[in-house]
């Protein structure tokens, strides 16, 4: 295998930058003119993760070779090796679908067909294709079309034909082929691109490039020509393999490797311009040449005749599926003669993929096999956010290939736990074990999907429905003894900590994980009541699994999240555990600033840390808000600083005095997305906590005194201020008004007292749980007044009805957007979209709002889904959007039910944790619903 290529070496991208050629005599300019017509811009997505391509949304170039049955060469990285669904855009800017017929299994190649009679305004010509045209010296151009929009010409002249395949790194890599070489007038181009001659023929395919040299790597056309007939015939395209990797190497080489003066006397003779020979480079494992080639092996002959190029050997290979081929080989300066049965490349290359509990699978392809040097069959891997997973085992039963995965998967009951052994494609020396969760409620179907080159489409199969979860049986289990003689009632607080796992299913309210561990405290032993940081559990469309002890596994659900205070309530069974929870003492008393307390915590590794600590400050903090995404976020809060390094290690934890009893809670608050990362801070948590009826819709900032006299307050204020709180001579202005909600306060109001009590702590702000209007005295542009201010229920805060549209996960705007944004547009926000998605293809947006569908208004959830049921699948429609910062636009779609069905999620009233799912298709109702496999594997992951 070759080292890594240098990263100034890339498959080229779909864009193809500027570079008309301006000095074209009149012959190239005729020539352009009739070229022209053939290119077409393709806008595709590749709807799924699938074998070395990731779900993508992009655009690419290709050509007509045949205008009468409508077939376009492309880039097999663009045809796509998993589902595919696109449109081409002619010249004139015409659209019309397309759909793949064959994607070569290794070299990057790939026909699209297109109706030709949906092209009605400008004649549609073909490109004929002419391999034997590529010649040293030829000048050439390369004819893209940036995205339909305008012409791009590259020139450029072939300067090599006998180029190895060039090396993208992990991923699709073309090999076993020649490629052309062009020192090319621009460092880049447009994958798809035709090359076409002086007399307008197709001579290449681009297909490569550097991006630090002019120098463009094209593929030859003999096999795309080959291709073609067979698919114009209506004949299967053959394609045989021995499962070898062969690489084109100077004479002077293949003299080091064993090549003997006789044969390569007789070579040169026979091919005069021949400069080296083809030497295996991989021998497969468990293929067929096995046993009969080894690494360095110099071709000779294939079934008599002399082989120096790859052409010659694919065209022997692809003729002869299932027949046995006698090969010459020298090694060490002997001749091997040798007998291998061909095999049939196809039957190595996945066609089909198995959706489960939120991941894909799927067999090994050849690719992959060929990067790693292992068999390609009889294993599979997952896709997801750690792609590669090679499974050798589920449930304790080997699953040595993706039939008997099937088998193990179906006897598997929902939510049950199961053990999984795994390798790495990177690191096949490791056996990893892991613990799994087996998710069959949210992705409820086990589906396989095969491709159809009929259609173009990916057909879905259902493998049965999924097993009922097992009744769970109590469990035992002791919690760990802290032997610390300077603090004797470590031991008991431990018995008060839970370890949490929250898995979410997909990307709701701005939250950017998709999976978070962390622990909570046991409040209430008898009833199984434990709180947790919103950092942890930030909604309640999730799974919520508790590990008491250490030992025993429960499921949890979410009773109350607090719109304020960065904490859920969240509730397990109490008779599946019987161990010695143990919840401890909460004080009711205030911390004080330099009270001396025991920091008792979990660090990143999940151990107990504990040490003496001293309260630095108490003081009221400003998380500050993510603009790109708003999530939640804790606002209004006195938060707690201590002076120990163990504070920054432990996301959870308490601070408790010398009884054991907790003062504070130790949170992780979700900050801002700065750096490339989630910003977390670790803050103490004042125990006296109120479960809110009601609140203010404000945000609050502190101001100091000398700020305040600036702003119009009066010295009798100020002394009241100083008189009333001789800690913190502070007040609190009006940072934010949370739009949607009548507004009586404005931004820039300094409030000055609540119910005639002069507001000097954050946590006075209290008696706004139970009033439904408050009397506030504030200073308003220096001016004193009165108001009287309502609160709002805070009840009914969290998203409760989630809809996926074409892609595109949608839901009322979440707490955190109407506390950022100054006017509510509609109530369906774009939470996230889903890769490969019609909402990733024609850029639909998160953050932005969706307030009309085809010119009807849609402001709420309900009238949206009305509209959008009208709507015909494979059709456009228009939606008005506004963006988060109000800037309004008209947006076009094309609908995909077939990839990507409307979903809703409605959640059960009354019911803690219980989403009911509702799919929709032709605009009605068809039962139960599934989270799409691509938004789980963007939002999470399949291993614990």
């Amino acid at each position: 295998m070759h080292p890594a290529p240098p990263s100034n070496l890339v498959a080229l991208q779909p864009r193809l930058p500027a570079g008309v050629v301006a000095t074209d005599t009149a012959e190239w300019q005729r020539t352009i003119e009739n070229v022209v017509r053939n290119v077409v811009s393709i806008r595709f997505c590749q709807t799924c993760s699938f074998d070395t391509d990731e779900a993508i949304t992009s655009e690419a170039t290709g050509f007509v070779v045949d205008a009468e049955l409508g077939y376009i060469l492309t880039n097999r990285h663009v045809v796509c090796a998993g589902p595919f669904w696109g449109y081409c855009v002619f010249d004139n800017h015409e659209e019309c679908d397309v759909h793949p017929v064959y994607r070569d299994p290794i070299h990057d190649f790939g026909f699209l067909r297109f109706d030709p009679k949906a092209i009605k305004h400008m004649p549609v010509a073909a490109l004929e294709l002419r391999p034997d045209l590529a010649q040293v010296g030829v000048e050439i151009r390369v004819v893209g079309n940036d995205a339909g929009e305008k012409l791009s010409i590259l020139s450029g002249v072939i300067s090599r034909v006998d180029r190895n395949a060039p090396e993208y790194g992990e991923g699709y890599n073309d090999f076993n082929t020649h490629y052309i070489q062009a020192a090319a007038s621009a460092s880049g181009g447009s994958s798809g691109s035709p090359v076409v001659n002086l007399d307008g023929y197709a001579v290449a395919l681009q297909a490569g490039g550097s991006t630090e040299a002019a120098t463009d790597y094209f593929l030859p056309l003999d096999r795309p020509l080959r291709a073609l007939r067979c698919i114009q015939e209506g004949k299967p395209v053959a394609r045989g393999t021995i499962q070898t990797q062969w690489y084109y190497k100077a004479f002077d080489e293949c003299r080091r490797l064993g090549l003997s003066p006789e044969w390569e006397a007789e070579v040169r003779k026979r091919c005069p311009k021949e400069i080296g020979m083809l030497a295996a480079e991989i021998v497969l494992p468990e293929g067929p040449a096995e046993k009969f080639i080894e690494e360095g092996d110099i071709l000779i002959k294939v079934n008599d005749e002399l082989i120096t190029k790859f052409v010659r050997l694919d065209e022997i290979l692809d003729e002869l599926v299932g027949q046995d081929v006698k090969l010459l080989l020298q090694r060490g300066g002997q001749d091997v003669e040798v007998v291998i049965r061909i095999g049939d490349l196809h039957a190595i290359t996945p066609d089909r993929y198995l959706t489960v509990c939120g991941a894909a699978f799927h067999d090994l392809s050849y690719q992959y096999a060929r990067q790693f040097a292992i068999p390609p069959a009889g294993s599979f891997r997952f896709d997801g956010v750690d792609k590669g997973w090679m499974l050798e085992s589920v449930d304790n039963k080997k699953t040595p290939d993706l039939n008997t995965f099937i088998e193990v998967m179906k006897q598997i009951p929902d939510r049950a736990r199961v053990v999984v052994t795994y390798r790495h494609l990177r690191d096949l020396h490791t056996m990893h074990t892991a613990i799994i969760h087996i998710d069959r409620h949210w992705s409820k179907k086990m589906r396989m999907a095969i491709r159809n080159d009929t259609t173009g489409l990916w057909d879905f199969k259902d493998l049965g429905d999924s097993l009922p979860p097992r009744k769970l049986e109590p469990k035992q289990a002791n919690f760990i003894a802290l032997e610390t003689a300077d603090y004797a009632a470590a031991s008991d607080l431990v018995r008060g900590f839970v370890r949490i796992v929250c898995t979410m299913p997909i990307k709701l309210d701005g939250y950017p994980r998709p999976k978070k561990t962390g622990f909570g405290l046991v409040v209430d032993a008898e009833k199984g009541l434990v709180v947790v940081s919103r950092a942890i559990v930030p909604h309640d469309m999730c799974d919520i699994t508790i590990a008491v002890a250490e030992s025993i596994l429960v499921e949890g659900k979410v009773l109350f999240m607090h719109p304020l205070q960065n904490f859920a309530v969240i509730q397990y069974d109490t008779s599946l555990v019987n161990a010695p929870v143990k919840a401890p003492i909460l004080s009711e008393e205030p911390v004080r600033q330099g009270s001396s307390m025991t920091f008792l915590g979990f660090n990143h590794n999940f151990r107990v840390v504990m040490g003496k600590t001293t309260v630095t400050d108490i003081t009221t903090v400003a998380i500050p808000a993510c603009a790109a995404a708003p999530r939640y976020r804790a606002i209004n809060i006195d938060a707690i600083t201590v002076d120990t390094n163990l504070s920054s290690q432990c996301g959870t934890g308490v601070l408790a005095d010398e009884k054991g009893v907790v003062r504070a809670l130790w949170l992780t608050f979700l900050g801002e997305h700065g750096n490339g990362k989630e910003v977390e801070y670790h803050l103490g948590l004042a125990t006296a906590g109120v479960l809110p009826l009601r609140m203010l819709a404000i945000e609050l900032n502190l101001v100091h005194m000398s700020q305040v006299r600036i702003m119009g307050i009066s010295d009798t204020w100020i002394r009241r201020v100083e008189e009333e709180n001789k800690e913190r001579h502070q007040l609190f202005m009006v940072r934010k008004v949370e739009c949607g909600h009548p507004a009586v306060l404005e931004e820039g109001d300094v409030i000055l007292s609540i119910n005639g009590k002069v507001l000097t702590r954050i946590s006075e702000l209290d008696v706004m749980y139970d009033n439904e209007w408050l009397d506030m005295v504030i200073v308003r542009n220096c001016q004193e007044m009165e108001l009287r201010v309502p609160t709002i229920s805070a009840e009914g805060l969290e998203t409760d009805r989630v809809v996926i549209f074409c892609g595109a996960v949608l839901h009322r705007p979440h707490l955190a957007v109407r506390q950022q944004i100054s006017k509510m547009h509609s109530d369906i926000y774009v939470a996230a979209r889903i890769r490969g998605s019609p909402a990733s293809q024609y850029g639909l947006c998160p953050t932005s709002f969706v307030v009309a569908v085809n010119g009807v208004k849609t402001m709420d959830i309900a009238s949206f889904l009305k509209e959008v049921s009208k709507i015909q699948d494979n059709t456009y429609f228009r939606l008005r959007i506004i963006t988060f910062d109000n800037i309004p636009y008209i947006l076009t779609m094309k609908k995909n039910e077939h990839y990507f069905p409307t979903i809703e999620y409605v959640r059960e009233k009354d019911k803690p944790g219980e989403w009911r799912v509702r799919a929709y298709e032709g605009g009605k109702q068809v039962g139960d619903g599934d989270v799409p496999v691509e938004a789980m594997l963007e939002a999470g992951e399949f291993v614990d």
